[in-house]
């Protein structure tokens, strides 16, 4: 963690280019959030020229060794494949750099406390990209369950997928991606524990393999999670859904919160016996409070919102699962 205020940070990315432009989008609200990024590295010669293009006057690296080993860089972004995450932000917090790592955090629980372990030896920051947290429709969920509209949550459903066939690429690769649950399940996971704010008692996990087997990675993951006092929550990864669910179904003591697609969210009261139905405003998402509260904590002293231990605890549950699957049996995550 940080030990003091900084005035001024000055950032780089690991990882600039190839899907969905995650490098300049990092860097570009970085220095929205007043930090300076002033490197980039990618093992692509082309995609370096683009970083320089995007970014006149940045040092750029094809080895995130040479990168780390410069002193003028304070904090890392750590955007490669899943399996790198781990031993390249280990490194980087040896070299006396601030960490932040795409989500999902690393592949395994071990993985993780290396990093945390790093991360606190070195008296850096350790954070995990999870900007989804300032989605507008998980805000707007969050916001109704906490003010108690729905009463007491005791049941979650969450799914993302469909009937298709994997892509080809590196996500879809076991080895590297860690396996379905760890691209959009881990999004969810961290919604959820935000929902539910209790310990996690189990897990249980199915996975299953049966149609692509041109790619390692499972074709449907579900898994449960159960929490402290009996709620329930399931999240759903599949790729062999060829009848899709609710994006969103969560059960209160008082009424429900669902969401069949992306642009609405349905609430059901109990109004003295009647069931009263409206469609809840939706927030605005704002997903570059991420990257202004990373400014704070290293700047100003602001509390990390994000932290390396709450990351771990979805890995946890994951890798719960996982060995659920394949034990046939109900599973304690290592962090609950």
């Amino acid at each position: 963690m940080a030990s003091s205020k900084m005035s001024e940070v000055r950032a780089a990315v690991i990882g600039y280019g190839g899907a969905f432009g995650m490098g300049k989008y990092h860097a570009e609200m970085m220095n929205a959030a007043g930090m300076r990024t002033v490197a980039a590295c990618d093992l692509d010669p082309m995609r370096v020229e683009v970083a320089a293009t995007d970014f006149p006057g940045i040092q750029t690296y094809t080895s995130s060794e040479e990168l780390l080993s410069n002193p003028d860089i304070d904090l890392v972004v750590v955007i490669l494949p899943h399996n790198l995450h781990a031993p390249v932000a280990v490194e980087a917090a040896k070299k006396g750099k601030h960490v932040i790592v795409e989500k999902p955090m690393c592949i395994s629980v071990a993985e993780a406390d290396a990093m945390i372990n790093a991360a606190k030896e070195n008296s850096v920051m350790l954070s995990v990209f999870h900007n989804r947290r300032w989605d507008g429709d998980f805000m707007t969920i969050r916001d109704l369950i906490e003010k108690g509209v729905i009463g007491d949550v005791f049941h979650i459903e969450a799914m993302m997928g469909g009937l298709h066939p994997l892509g080809n690429w590196w996500r879809s690769d076991k080895k590297i991606s860690g396996g379905a649950m760890f691209d959009w399940g881990a999004h969810i996971i961290d919604w959820i524990l935000h929902l539910v704010p209790k310990h996690v008692v189990a897990v249980e996990g199915y996975y299953q393999k049966l149609r692509w087997f041109e790619h390692t990675n499972e074709d449907h993951t579900d898994l449960t999670i159960r929490f402290e006092g009996g709620a329930k929550a399931s999240v759903e990864i599949s790729s062999l859904a060829a009848a899709s669910k609710d994006r969103w179904r969560i059960l209160g003591t008082k009424g429900s919160i669902v969401m069949k697609g992306w642009d609405k969210i349905e609430v059901t009261v109990d109004h003295d016996g009647y069931l009263a139905k409206f469609d809840a405003p939706m927030q605005k998402t704002h997903q570059q409070a991420y990257y202004d509260n990373i400014a704070g904590h290293l700047m100003r002293g602001e509390e990390l919102i994000v932290k390396g231990e709450e990351a771990r605890r979805i890995i946890s549950i994951i890798e719960a699962a996982e060995t659920s699957s394949a034990a046939q049996h109900t599973v304690k995550p290592a962090y609950s």
